[in-house]
């Protein structure tokens, strides 16, 4: 009976020993998953981080060459050929910028692969504010080609150099947005609203516009208005689909 209860009580040792070496595995297996989580975690808000300081360098440029857009209706009444080509330029080089940012942060999203949970939105971001760029480039060739004397006798210019105002104010906003991603996603959500309110404003003064440029007699002069006209409403939108993807990386930061 002693070797017995013996025997017994060495079996329950050994049962207790292998449950408590099972128990550590499946505690440090557990912990090593949940470091690598936490380490992935971070990884992942360091690349959000570090492609939303790329996309707030792709705004910047986008708003100066906007500045420099909205001056052309008033270089082009003063004939100011100078000015015109000058501003020109530097729309086109600050696209080339743009496009190599935009090509940068394509690389910088492939390089972390899957950690970027939302690397999709991002990626669209990068190419609508290409296309943001894009449109100046292309309002800024079809303004360049009114003339003069059509921007005066339309009484076109000054309301053309208001609606490009709007749209530099609405990039100024989507600028504010970014700034503030990294540090108070909630002002960014609450910036986001702003862009709402003055894409109102454009597609009021827009339909006024369209309007006036109607009655401009020459038809290629008043296609080529209406067409530079479209074109600032629909770089407006494309400002809009920024600001709703900038809500969508709010939230994700």
């Amino acid at each position: 009976m002693k070797k017995l209860s013996h025997y017994t009580k060495s079996k329950k040792r050994q049962k207790i020993k292998s449950d408590l070496n099972s128990f550590n595995q499946a505690l440090i297996f557990s912990t090593k998953v949940m470091l690598l989580v936490m380490y992935s975690g971070e990884l992942e808000v360091q690349a959000k981080r570090k492609a939303v300081a790329v996309l707030q360098d792709e705004i910047n440029r986008i708003l100066n060459a906007g500045r420099s857009l909205s001056q052309l209706p008033e270089l082009i009444v003063k004939k100011d050929k100078a000015g015109i080509k000058d501003a020109m330029e530097q729309i086109t080089s600050l696209e080339e910028e743009v496009e190599s940012l935009r090509r940068k942060i394509t690389r910088d999203v492939a390089d972390v692969g899957g950690l970027i949970l939302n690397r999709e939105n991002l990626l669209n971001t990068a190419y609508t504010m290409d296309e943001i760029a894009g449109y100046i480039t292309g309002i800024a060739f079809k303004l360049s080609n009114i003339k003069a004397s059509t921007l005066k006798s339309s009484k076109l210019d000054g309301d053309l150099t208001e609606l490009i105002e709007l749209v530099v104010d609405e990039i100024y906003k989507l600028n504010e947005i970014i700034r503030s991603l990294n540090s108070d996603s909630a002002k960014s959500i609450e910036l986001a609203q702003d862009t709402q309110k003055l894409e109102r404003e454009i597609d009021i003064k827009y339909r006024k516009m369209v309007l006036k440029a109607l009655e401009i007699s020459t038809t290629s002069e008043m296609l080529l208005m209406k067409d530079t006209i479209e074109g600032i409403e629909e770089m407006a939108d494309k400002c809009q689909e920024v600001s709703d993807s900038f809500i969508l990386l709010a939230l994700s930061l």
